[in-house]
């Protein structure tokens, strides 16, 4: 079964996310912050569908995750979506420039949640 990992350092929103996801019928996986990310990345990457990456977390931001899985040749694959309480334009643009394929500010409706995630999964909802 394909998954979706939620980076997030709030507990809250990953289970928001983890009901979102497999509603939508994917496995779920999660991580606190950006190093904890890359671990479980590294572990199951060749199951990810899809991580969910929020912008302001200790240890690493979204952004330098963001840089990293993009920057290895085989993680470079894996598509992006950025949620997070950053709605300045200009930090949209660097997400989307620096590969993120969606965008997503908090707070959100879960249904904006469900669409957003469909569409980076490239499925049409």
């Amino acid at each position: 079964m394909k998954k979706v990992l939620s980076v997030d350092d709030s507990g809250v929103m990953r289970r928001i996310i983890g009901r979102t996801v497999e509603v939508l019928g994917y496995g779920f996986l999660e991580a606190g912050n950006g190093v904890e990310a890359l671990e479980v990345i590294a572990r199951n990457h060749e199951d990810i569908a899809l991580v969910i990456l929020d912008v302001n977390m200790p240890e690493m931001d979204g952004f330098e995750v963001l840089a990293r899985l993009k920057a290895d040749p085989v993680l470079k694959a894996i598509p992006v979506m950025m949620l997070t309480t950053e709605a300045d334009r200009p930090k949209i643009i660097q997400a989307i420039q620096a590969g993120a394929v969606n965008y997503l500010c908090k707070p959100f409706q879960a249904d904006d949640l469900t669409v957003k995630i469909a569409e980076s999964l490239g499925e049409g909802f």
